[in-house]
């Protein structure tokens, strides 16, 4: 078992002692638990990253409650989804949800947080895919600006018919790789097709 105990403020005004007893109680061993002075909100939590990088197939990850864990529900279901996934089970210790994976109950609830995960991403696909389609038909294209532009390629074309022309400098003057330039003009200042 690997326990994880968070609080929201490094001040001084809140302290782990509670979290770490109730862990300690429910047979995480002192060393193994990590532990983070932030707010549930941020992702880039470091004993959050640390004890998710520790845990292995058939650990149990322990927190005292699932807020601990995280605030934001998408990133909530998508921690214990990727836990499911990665064969670790998960252990919440207080809470309207004490949820123990060991039992028929805990895995119920584990699967409804896989499945609403997997809910969330194609909510979000299809959010995308409506918004492509809608700036599609409004004549907006995605994707990177052309490096290549017209006067560019002018340019090349005109550079490449000459003799003598040192391809390296060119493309440092243009901003373009060499296979960029290449790709539009053939070495006798010809456009591709």
């Amino acid at each position: 078992m690997i326990g994880y105990a968070r609080v929201s403020k490094s001040d001084g005004s809140q302290t782990l002692d509670l979290q770490k007893d109730e862990l300690l109680n429910a047979g995480v061993e002192a060393g193994r638990i990590y532990d983070d002075f932030a707010t549930g909100k941020r992702d880039d939590r470091p004993g959050l990253q640390a004890c998710l990088k520790a845990l292995r197939e058939g650990d149990t990850l322990v927190v005292w409650k699932l807020d601990r864990l995280g605030r934001d529900m998408r990133h909530l279901v998508d921690t214990v989804d990727d836990l499911s996934k990665r064969g670790v089970g998960l252990r919440v210790l207080t809470g309207q949800m004490p949820v123990d994976t060991g039992t028929a109950q805990g895995k119920l609830i584990f699967g409804i947080f896989a499945s609403l995960a997997e809910f969330e991403r194609e909510l979000i696909r299809e959010r995308t895919m409506a918004g492509l389609k809608a700036a599609r038909a409004r004549g907006r294209v995605g994707g990177r600006k052309p490096k290549m532009t017209g006067a560019k390629l002018r340019l090349a074309q005109a550079a490449m018919a000459r003799q003598g022309t040192v391809v390296a400098e060119l493309c440092r003057e243009l901003g373009v790789s060499r296979q960029t330039l290449y790709r539009h003009v053939a070495p006798d200042g010809c456009l591709r097709a």
